[in-house]
């Protein structure tokens, strides 16, 4: 029988738990459109899409070593920035003092992925009564973020793209090709 492996898009060596930020895209199975519509530029999100936000901007409070960045549903796929930072946030609000507790461990971008699609999988598998539906694709795409000026360029992508979501490669109607 044929060994089929998947090749990794991640970069060979890099130390994903590392400070710095990273851009991800993260698309349903089968790039349904379930998040949200789009209408004059701006996304409407559906109760799913509420839920994928939610889950997304949750993040930090199980993952104290992130701050989360720009971010946006799309009707088929999420875009957002998500810095791993040099710091463990504290949990502990203002006028407490912290038992002592031992280091917590830094947090790597693919586990952190991870926890978003099962977070969100299974709000939504819950709420649509699909235990153990697959709801988000099985990779997605990460751009390591390298400089001021290209978090800048990453930014105003996400900020326009539902603006552009007629030319968006993502878009179902542009993927069957012209007519």
């Amino acid at each position: 029988p044929e060994n089929h492996q998947r090749s990794s898009i991640r970069l060979r060596g890099y130390d994903y738990s590392q400070p710095g930020a990273d851009f991800v895209t993260i698309c349903t199975q089968g790039r349904m459109c379930l998040l949200g519509d789009i209408s004059g530029g701006e996304v409407q999100v559906t109760a799913v899409g509420g839920i994928v936000k939610h889950s997304w901007y949750d993040l930090p409070s199980h993952y104290q070593n992130i701050e989360l960045d720009e971010f946006v549903v799309m009707p088929n796929h999420v875009h957002g920035i998500v810095i791993i930072t040099d710091h463990v946030a504290s949990p502990v609000g203002a006028g407490f003092k912290p038992a002592p507790t031992p280091p917590q461990r830094r947090h790597a971008l693919p586990e952190i992925v991870r926890g978003f699609k099962t977070f969100s999988s299974r709000r939504i598998n819950l709420m649509r009564s699909t235990p153990g539906h697959q709801f988000w694709q099985r990779n997605y795409y990460e751009h390591i973020i390298r400089s001021e000026n290209e978090l800048d360029q990453v930014r105003r992508y996400i900020q326009e793209n539902p603006a552009k979501w007629a030319d968006d490669v993502d878009n179902p109607k542009n993927l069957a090709g012209p007519p």
